[in-house]
């Protein structure tokens, strides 16, 4: 009975191994730009280990592709493996200083990590490198709003809506940071325009400023 107890045991360890190792297929593709495209594609299939092989083949037969790095980066990422996503682009960002793309992902990859200083000053290059990013605004209002700097927070936010007025998102941010500074009637603009624009705002918030608002009478 020890016997099997130890096998089923040892059968647990090994699958467990098995299901946390990179994925190791043989590929024989020689061509980077190719390689490159068939890791987005298995991103896409939300197969990221197999994908991240991909560009790793392509960044080993090309090592200054700062493309790769980049969209490598974004794979970690939707794995949750920000330090390996930061990494893989300040390494874009080495090769090509003004590759908006890499600060504005890295800045997000902070944002996960709460890094929200470092995520700013992410934001702040990226919106200075493409200063119609309007994705940019709108997370860098999040990472101010985090530190509750409200005003800053809402001038990005606005900045986002001006660049993109379908952009919902931001509209229900902007509400927050306006609940956070007690200015309840421009949250409830905002609510209404994100809801119009057909985002679903989270039902404990609005239960708040309800409640703050006088309106849960």
């Amino acid at each position: 009975m020890k016997s099997f107890f130890q096998f089923i045991l040892n059968l647990f360890l090994f699958l467990t191994l098995i299901a946390g190792c990179a994925f190791t297929e043989e590929i024989n593709e020689t061509d980077p730009d190719l390689l490159k495209e068939q890791g987005t594609a298995f991103a896409r299939k939300s197969e990221y280990n197999r994908s991240i092989a991909y560009f790793n083949k392509a960044i080993e037969l090309n090592p200054r592709d700062h493309m790769a790095y980049n969209d490598r980066g974004v794979v970690y990422s939707k794995k949750g493996r920000y330090s390996e996503a930061i990494a893989d682009y300040t390494k874009a960002i080495a090769i090509s200083p003004w590759f908006a793309k890499a600060y504005y992902n890295r800045g997000n990859a902070h944002v996960s990590k709460g890094l929200y200083d470092k995520a700013i000053s992410d934001f702040d290059k990226t919106v200075l490198l493409n200063p119609q990013h309007a994705s940019a605004y709108n997370n860098r209002g999040t990472a101010y709003g985090q530190k509750r700097q409200y005003d800053k927070a809402i001038s990005d936010f606005s900045k986002a809506i001006e660049l993109n007025p379908q952009d919902a998102e931001a509209y229900k941010n902007r509400a927050a940071a306006y609940y956070y500074k007690q200015e309840h009637d421009a949250a409830w603009k905002d609510v209404y325009k994100g809801q119009q624009l057909g985002l679903e705002i989270n039902p404990a918030f609005l239960n708040k400023l309800r409640r703050a608002s006088g309106r849960d009478k």
